[in-house]
Order: structure tokens, then sequence, then C-alpha cells
């Protein structure tokens, strides 16, 4: 290509280069106004020996005869000066690469409308026997009006040599709906969006990339992007054409319903607008450039002196305030000589570990006469007094001991335990003839065919509950889009008796909670009427599984605002959840806070839910 060709050329007398795209493979791609129709246009260029350049013009003559609202069409084709150039329209808005890349995925219903206006647009080629051969995210434009526009129609694979196919076509079809739903790559063409997560040869579903994808579109990419992998899409192949372009259009078409109000909703959203037309001046030829001098050294800088800081240091680190003058100090360290120490404590007085033996004098307190055989044989204990009428240990005052008093220590102490345990023999007996007076034993077991049952040695209530029979169950995912099929055609599988079947969730990336995606999903048991609800046998696969129940007379919407009557974490494979007393409701929610990790994420799995509990009154 000639090295000449720059910014403000005229290429063919016609077209004025303005700016360069981008450049890649000895093919340049120009945005450029066309002096003739004073509009903008696009200028695929590469240099007339090239290789591709009659490729590139027979692609550029097949791509004009599709016709298509939604394709940047072809206006010329010719050589001049050297070159062999396309001209398509010019179109402004945002590429889905850029999109994703600044504010991540779309919304379900948003990126299916994308992609059946995409995928109506290359039906409509493949009718006229020319595919795309390049279908990725940044040859997909939206512009500022909100509609859909495809970039270099056939033109883009001759410039890159690659052989365009229709079943590239649709393969790519499915990439572009998996790349607006997870902001990751799996199409067959090569883009800078990032690829998406693949684990052993086949690449994840949306729904473990990204949560809250609905199913239908979930089972279409898994369909187009791994198309021999072996899934459950066969219901979808029998009713739509899934390895035709036209078939992905009816059927995202069918998904997104009717399409009024979402080209304004993306021209809302603000994309790129440059329609004013920019018109540059004729171009003259420019006089001969004057050598300039050569410019004089400057010299070298001067290291500045270093500054002096005005400010004190701060040696404590705090501020002293003036409330009357306004002035701030600050607390500097002392300069005298260290502080003196505190005087030592001084040491308590010392106390004899047992009672001073008894000395003339006035008696403290009221004693009896101690008989001479003791007070010689041994030692007689008493709390030691301090003088005054203090109490000597300053904690309780003295006790006068009672007349009767044998002099033993303790003695009062052990009268007080002896009428305590008197009160207790009476409560006791006073228990013992409530119950023979009510029919039953003295320990309160029913005798005589009574009503009444001790807890210690009965069953529980919710032990001797039947189980409920004839209870269906149905996916409650209320953050899901569409909320509530989870796994649907699994459920029935939890309440089966079998507890080798299983109800799978989705595997996500990220746990349950507030740092995840969701806040959790369940399940929901219809048992056909109103029971008094005792107890929750719980089967997982897997641990730990974390969950919370609830009973509830209507089935419920959302677990916000419900008050669980249990929850709890099965760091096994079964729990028994006993409440506290039966609460009445039709409907139990077995709702599922955290799940396991598993290869590729977290997923949850219940295998059966028993409930017991009987016919409300």
């Amino acid at each position: 290509m000639p090295s000449s060709i720059r910014p403000g050329d005229v290429l063919a007398d016609r077209y004025r280069l303005v700016d360069l795209l981008t450049e890649s493979s000895g093919g340049r791609f120009w945005r450029a106004h066309d002096k003739v129709l004073e509009r903008h246009v696009t200028l695929h260029v590469i240099a007339e020996d090239d290789p591709r350049a009659d490729t590139l013009l027979e692609a550029a003559r097949r791509s004009a005869t599709v016709h298509d609202r939604r394709l940047l069409r072809v206006l010329d084709a010719d050589r001049a000066d050297g070159l062999v150039y396309v001209v398509n329209e010019w179109g402004t808005g945002d590429s889905l690469d850029i999109m994703l890349a600044a504010d991540g995925p779309l919304s379900p219903r948003r990126a299916a409308w994308l992609v059946s206006e995409v995928a109506s647009s290359i039906a409509a080629g493949h009718e006229a026997g020319v595919p795309h051969g390049r279908l990725v995210p940044e040859n997909v434009l939206v512009d500022h009006a909100g509609a859909v526009r495809l970039i270099g129609f056939a033109v883009d694979a001759a410039l890159f040599d690659l052989t365009p196919r229709a079943t590239t076509d649709v393969a790519d079809l499915g990439g572009l709906l998996y790349a607006a739903l997870t902001g990751k790559w799996p199409g067959q063409s090569p883009s800078q969006v990032p690829a998406a997560p693949v684990v052993q040869g086949r690449v994840l579903r949306p729904r473990q990339v990204r949560a809250g994808i609905p199913r239908p579109l979930d089972v279409l990419c898994d369909e187009v992007v791994n198309p021999y992998a072996g899934h459950d899409g066969s219901r979808l192949r029998e009713t739509y054409d899934l390895a035709s372009a036209q078939g992905i259009a009816d059927f995202l078409a069918t998904f997104v319903g009717d399409p009024t109000g979402l080209a304004e909703a993306e021209a809302a959203l603000g994309h790129r607008d440059t329609s004013d037309t920019i018109s540059l001046p004729a171009i003259a030829d420019p006089p001969p450039r004057e050598p300039e001098p050569a410019p004089e050294p400057e010299p070298a800088p001067q290291p500045e002196p270093p500054k002096r800081s005005t400010e004190l240091p701060t040696e404590a680190g705090l501020p002293i305030f003036d409330d009357e003058n306004d002035d701030v100090s600050w607390l500097s360290a002392r300069t005298d000589a260290p502080p003196p120490p505190p005087p030592p404590f001084e040491d308590p007085p010392e106390r004899p570990l047992f009672a001073p033996e008894p000395t003339e004098g006035p008696a403290r307190r009221p004693r009896r006469p101690v008989p001479a055989a003791a007070s010689a044989g041994s030692a007689t204990y008493w709390p030691w007094d301090t003088g005054g009428t203090g109490t000597g240990t300053g904690l309780t005052p003295p006790v006068e001991e009672p007349e009767d008093d044998d002099g033993v220590p303790g003695r009062s102490w052990l009268q007080l335990a002896a009428g305590i345990a008197a009160g207790l023999l009476l409560l006791l007996a006073i228990v013992v003839a409530y119950n023979l007076g009510q029919g039953r034993s003295p320990l309160a077991v029913p005798v005589g065919g009574g009503d009444h049952e001790d807890p210690s040695t009965s069953p529980s209530p919710s032990a001797s509950a039947a189980p409920i029979t004839g209870v269906t169950a149905t996916a409650f995912d209320p953050q899901g889009d569409p909320p509530n099929v989870e796994n649907s055609d699994d459920v029935p599988l939890a309440v089966d008796g079998k507890p080798a079947t299983a109800w799978p969730t989705s595997i996500y990336l990220q746990n349950f909670g507030p740092g995840g995606l969701k806040s959790g999903v369940g399940l929901v048991l219809d048992l056909g009427r109103s029971y008094d609800v005792s107890s929750v046998d719980l089967t997982f696969v897997g641990a730990p599984t974390g969950y919370a129940l609830y009973v509830t007379d209507e089935a419920p919407t959302a677990v916000k605002g419900l008050t669980p009557v249990r929850t709890g974490t099965a760091n096994g494979t079964r729990a028994r959840e006993v409440l506290d007393s039966p609460v009445a409701g039709r409907f139990v929610t077995v709702w599922l806070t955290s799940i396991p990790a598993v290869e590729g994420g977290f997923r949850g799995q219940v295998a059966e839910v028993a409930v017991r509990g009987s016919a409300a009154g």
C-alpha cells in the first residue's frame, strides 16, 4: 500500500480521508467524506496488488445484492491510485463489544431483541446466498436512534481472508446471544471480547456463568454453541430450526413478544450520535518548508534549595486550644528532669489467720462460756474484732449468736440449710399430692388411662404425627428472569419418596447470600389443605447446605417479610427440623440460603422432603 496515503488525501477525486479507524494485515479502514453527496462514509482500502483485491471486490458486489434495513450497505467499489477500495454507509453508535465492556451483560429481553434483529438480517443475507462470514460483537452496532446495524457484511471476511459460510454465521449467532447475556464470547470467529469458560471441551452454559438467565435462552445458547454435547434441547429443535438463522430469529421473536418501545429504550440510553456532517476545507499544496534553525540547548535545571518549614514539629501530637485568644499551641515534651516516682504503697496491716485468744476486758460480742476441758484441749475459732463497733471485715455486719448456740462454728449455716431442705420437701409433697389428685403417678406419669403424657418418657407430638401424603412441589426462584423456573422439570424428584433422585439447582459461580447474585432458591410444597405442621425431614446431596423453612396459608411470591419457623445448616445429607409447636398452614417453603461447592461453582440438591403433621381443626 502506498505509504503516502494519509488523512486529508482525496481518493478517486471524491473521497477525502478523515480518520484512520483500524489497520491490520495490510488493509486499512477509514472514515471519509464524500465530496459529491456531502456525507460521511467508510472505506476499506488495500493495495491493488494484494492477493485479496479481487476477493474484496467480489465480496462487495455480492453484499450489494442483499437488501435489508439493518445492513450498512455497500455504496461503491473500484480501483484507483494503485488501491482497491470499498465504500460503505457510515454508522454512528456503540458496538456490542463496547457496550459489554462499559456496562456489562445485557438484560435477557434486551439481549434477545438485539440478537433477533441480527438474526433476521443474517437470514435475509442467507436467502440471497450471501453469508456475513465474521459475525462478532465488534460488527454489531446500535446507533443513536436505537436501531441495530451490521458492519462489513461479506466484506470484512474478505479482508480477514476468511471463507464465509452460513454454518459459521449460525454458530456466531448463538455466540452473540451468549456474549450479550454473560459478557463472554464462545463464537467461532475471533473477537476482542473475553473468551467463554470451557470445561472438558464444553462451553459452560450461560446459567453456569451468570445467574438469572431464563431457561429458554440458556437452552438455545447451549444447543447452538455446543451442538454435539448431548443436552435437553430436543423439544426446542422439534419446534424451531436452530440450524438456520431464520429459525433462531423466530425463536427469539417469540421470546421477546411485542417489541414496541425497545428501540426507543435503546435510543434513550444515549448511544453516540455524530450525525453532523463535517465539511473539510479545500486542500492547498503546502508551501515549501524552510529549514528550521537548530534549537538552542536549554540550560540544565538548577535544583531548588530545600524549603524550610515554618511550622514547629509536633512532639506529642496533641493541640492545646486557648478559648480566650483563639490560639492553638502544641503539647511539648518535658524539658525538666523526669517526675519523681509516686510514693510507695503502704503495707496493709497484718491480720492473723485465726482469731486471737480471748483476753481480759469487756467482751466485744456476747458469747457462751466454753467448758474448761474444751478450752484446754483445743483452740476455739472466733471472728476477730477490729475495734469499735465496726464489722471486722468491712463486708458483712456482725451477727449476734442466739442464746441456745452451743459455741460450734458454722452452726447457723447448718440450720439455714436444714430449713431450705425442709421447704423443698414440703414443696415436693404438695406436687405429689396434686398429681395423685389428678389421677397421675407421683412423678406425673399417666395412670389409669389418663390423657396427659410426660415429655421425657413419651414420644414427641412431631414423632407421633403421620407423614403428609399427596404433596406436590414447584420451583421457587423469585429472583430469576422469568421467575420460578429453576430446573422445574426435576422438581417432582424431591417429593417422590426416592432419596436416590434429587432436584438440583443450577451451578452458580458465587454462593447465595449478600455477596452473591441471589439470596437463595428453593421449593414450595403444597400440602393440598391446611395442616398443623410438626416437623420437616430433609435429605440433601452434598454438604453443607443452609436452609430456612416457612409455613404459610398462601403460596409465597418472595421470602422477604416472612418469618421462618426454622433455620439451620445441614453438615450431612439428612436433617430433621422439629417445630417447637405445630404451625398451621397449607404451603411449606424450603428456602436454600447456602449451597455446597462443586466443580465449576456452587450447586444444591434436594433429594427428598417429607412433612409430618395432622389435619388442622
